[in-house]
């Protein structure tokens, strides 16, 4: 949009009057920040309203992307860039008096997601606007965000993370379009005598009013306004004979009150069912709603509509658009079914066998007695097809029904037209160990896309210094093809330029230093090599490998103080999950260790380590600039993709790597130099299985440095984790080390003692730095959703260069 200095400013003072009737200067930055982004919404309001016109107008194909998590970080700053007016009112507000930057850090960050599965859902709805592609997200508004993390005495401590307190200033609410959802009761069904089908009975069911928030999410510097929508459950409108208690209030706001509540009971369990059939029969309810609105035959409705389900959680939209086809539009169940797998598509996120939800068929028999009803005639009909074809044995291995329980992964692939995976690697083990009887019965239905990143955010609003860095060497197409981005090789073998380059990550490491010391009083030197770690805290993660790396630094310093170390900040940002006994009692290690090595004299600044609390995308944009080095050290085959590592490659970070998820592919895309590799390959680790002959207390037994590392859980060497050190020491060799920590560990030393050698010639350093940043646009997440527009939703979009 067009927007000058001088309109911003008269806009900006006239809201304020209309909003608080006081002076600029009477203002908190909250308050400041809330007329900035009514503004801003002012600005953006014509674009969505037009987009979505223009999009009712031409009848287009609409994507649907069901996620439980959708975390966009901060909008202001990345909707005033899409919109082109950032430099705009960054300079108008300067003119006011105003503090652009405290306005940004005023905006609440919203915690609707724990790590990759989020935030890659928010890099789609940027990218499929930015692609022109007709796209909406469809989740939860949780009122209170996963949780606030701090740090007492070393232990994780979760907090309410109240990101409503002020309201949403980017959200819309719209209730004339909420819909009702039904829990519990009883369902029967009953011959109509009119019509002569079979029509559903509900009794004594619970009714939940879900309510709508859209928020846009715009295009980059192309005028579409897509939608997002989050769910809030309500109590529906009172009947005149009925009241409702507090109570009765207080059970229906519990559905969208937290994200990923305690599932560690059966009420927890329970809490997680009703959320997710929550906004799945709410959003597929208001897309039918929509469609009817605009369309007539719903035999086209896999020409004009794709929902996608973003892992396991939606996977209930499957039975549920079953549901209205049957019972509300009254379609043939061979006609119904049809129509479902054309519309439906599936990403699977993970091989973990404990992370493929399931459900107790009691529970959701008696929860969704309709929608129970439904997977279990899908099950009937796929068992009567199947098995004269695949044998008994393969069908009731991935059948929806098995052991007593609900097999979401199985479900979600059985009622889609298409599962992928989300890297290469992941895919394969997918189709050969994880689904591979459903790969089996439906090869056709299988394919991988790799994830991506949006670089609007990770580079041109994470990294300014890189960004006008790169504007100046190869000008600004990049930031519209990532692919130019490829043309800052010519200027590898550049002195100027490398020190340029360098000059950029001191810049970000001296901002980091600042704000490490203004928030947690620890003095780092920005001169140190910055080694981070940021990821979701869990087992196969490996943020504990990281850890045995830094005691063995420190007991090397502890043994030669006078020998030459580099200088080395460990940087940690996780959250782990409430209950999560063993990933908080990592955390604790982590904090011990951090005390014990920031207090100890002898270290002299050679060895610091900082656990940033409360990871969130606003953190992250702080650290990924200022990391020279990110650990992506889980066990070979656990990690799906990943994409901290594509986040930190493009802002010239080296990865200390496995070779699992993605980083192959980063691997093949930089060259095997530009990072560093160790540890298990997939083979060996599934040799290992097959053999059952892993013994980590033989590799402790046989090497002096891993006994001397594990042994400092449990000697009193890191005061304050008696407990969870012992916990941990028994976790490796007491019960053999589920994820290979030990079998590890000296590849992992060996690569550590690399990098220390290859920062010393900080040139060549610099080169390997550049070789990551210019090959980043290969994992650009336009080029994901272009994947997935044309080999999954066909759909049209608006290809930019790199993605042709």
């Amino acid at each position: 949009m067009k927007l000058t200095t001088a309109q911003f400013k008269t806009d900006y003072r006239k809201l304020l009057k209309t909003l608080y009737a006081e002076e600029q200067d009477e203002l908190s930055t909250s308050e400041q920040f809330l007329v900035l982004g009514n503004l801003v919404r002012q600005y953006l309001a014509d674009q969505w309203q037009q987009t979505t016109a223009e999009y009712n107008r031409t009848q287009r194909k609409q994507v649907y992307y069901f996620s439980i998590e959708f975390l966009p970080g901060r909008l202001l700053e990345s909707n005033l860039l899409n919109l082109g007016i950032l430099d705009t009112v960054r300079a108008g507000s300067k003119e006011l008096g105003l503090d652009f930057d405290q306005l940004v850090a005023a905006e609440p960050d919203p915690g609707l997601g724990n790590g990759g599965l989020g935030r890659l859902a928010s890099c789609f709805m940027d990218s499929l606007a930015s692609m022109q592609i007709a796209g909406n997200g469809n989740g939860i508004r949780y009122r209170y965000g996963l949780f606030k993390q701090a740090f007492i005495n070393g232990y994780q401590v979760e907090l309410p993370d109240d990101w409503l307190r002020n309201g949403n200033v980017w959200e819309v609410c719209k209730e004339s379009k909420a819909c009702t959802v039904r829990f519990g009761g009883n369902v029967y069904l009953r011959r109509d005598e009119a019509s002569g089908q079979l029509v559903p009975v509900y009794e004594n069911t619970q009714d939940v009013l879900a309510v709508p928030y859209d928020t846009a999410m715009l295009g980059y510097h192309n005028h579409v306004g897509n939608t997002m929508r989050l769910w809030s459950a309500e109590l529906p409108p009172q009947a005149d004979d009925h009241y409702y208690t507090q109570a009765d209030k207080a059970a229906v706001a519990r559905i969208t009150e937290v994200l990923y509540p305690d599932d560690s009971n059966y009420d927890g369990q329970l809490l997680r069912l009703h959320q997710e059939y929550f906004f799945s029969s709410a959003g597929v309810q208001s897309i039918i709603r929509h469609y009817r609105r605009h369309q007539q035959s719903l035999v086209d409705l896999g020409r004009q509509i794709a929902i996608h389900i973003n892992d396991t959680h939606p996977t209930l939209v499957i039975p549920e658009l079953m549901r209205i086809l049957l019972d509300e539009e009254h379609l043939d169940w061979s006609v119904a079914w049809r129509i479902t797998t054309q519309v439906m598509s599936y990403t699977n996120h993970t091989i973990l066998q404990e992370a493929l939800e399931k459900w107790p068929q009691d529970m959701l028999a008696r929860e969704l007695p309709r929608i129970y009803q439904i997977i279990a005639e899908i099950d009937r009909r796929f068992r009567v097809e199947m098995t004269p074809i695949y044998g008994a044995e393969r069908v009731q291995r991935s059948a929806p029904f098995g052991d007593g329980q609900v097999r979401m992964a199985y479900l979600a692939v059985i009622g889609s037209h298409s599962t992928n995976g989300v890297a290469k690697l992941h895919t394969e083990l997918l189709q050969r160990d994880v689904l591979a009887d459903l790969y089996a019965i439906y090869p056709e239905r299988f394919n991988n896309k790799t994830n991506g990143i949006t670089l609007r955010r990770w580079v041109q609003l994470a990294n300014k210094p890189l960004s006008e860095l790169l504007d100046q060497q190869i000008g600004s197409g990049w930031r519209s093809a990532s692919s130019e981005l490829e043309t800052v090789k010519a200027y590898q073998n550049d002195p100027a330029f490398l020190a340029k380059l360098a000059q950029v990550k001191l810049t970000n490491k001296q901002r980091l230093a600042d704000y490490v010391a203004a928030t947690l009083q620890i003095k780092i030197d920005p001169i140190a090599l910055f080694d981070v770690q940021i990821k979701r805290l869990h087992a196969y993660k490996r943020q504990l490998l990281h850890v045995l790396g830094i005691i063995d630094l420190y007991q090397r310093i502890k043994a030669a103080p006078d020998e030459h170390y580099q200088a080395r900040v460990h940087i940690f940002g996780a959250k782990a999950a409430p209950s999560y006994y063993y990933a908080k009692e990592i955390i604790k290690l982590i904090n011990a260790l951090a005390d014990l090595v920031n207090h100890d004299p002898a270290m002299r600044d050679r060895l610091k380590i900082v656990f940033l609390p409360n990871y969130s995308v606003s953190l992250a944009e702080k650290i990924i600039p200022a990391a020279d080095i990110g650990e992506q050290i889980s066990t070979a085959s656990k990690e799906a993709s990943g994409t901290s590592n594509m986040k930190l490659m493009a802002n010239g970070a080296l990865a200390l790597a496995t070779l699992d998820g993605a980083n192959i592919e980063i691997r093949d895309a930089v060259g095997a130099d530009n990072l560093f590799l160790f540890g298990l390959t997939v083979d060996e680790v599934y040799a290992y299985y097959a053999q059952q002959n892993y013994r980590a207390q033989t590799l402790y037994d046989q090497s002096p440095r891993i006994r001397r590392i594990l042994d400092a859980l449990v000697d009193d060497t890191i005061p304050g984790i008696q407990t969870e050190g012992r916990d941990i020491y028994d976790s490796l060799l007491r019960f053999n080390d589920d994820y290979f920590v030990v079998r590890d560990l000296e590849s992992y030393l060996a690569a550590q003692a690399q990098i220390d050698q290859a920062y010393q010639d900080q040139n060549q350093w610099q080169q390997r730095a550049l070789e990551n940043i210019a090959f980043a646009g290969r994992f650009s997440a336009d080029k994901t959703v272009n994947r997935y527009a044309e080999d999954i939703w066909h759909v049209h979009h608006q290809s930019r260069p790199e993605t042709k």
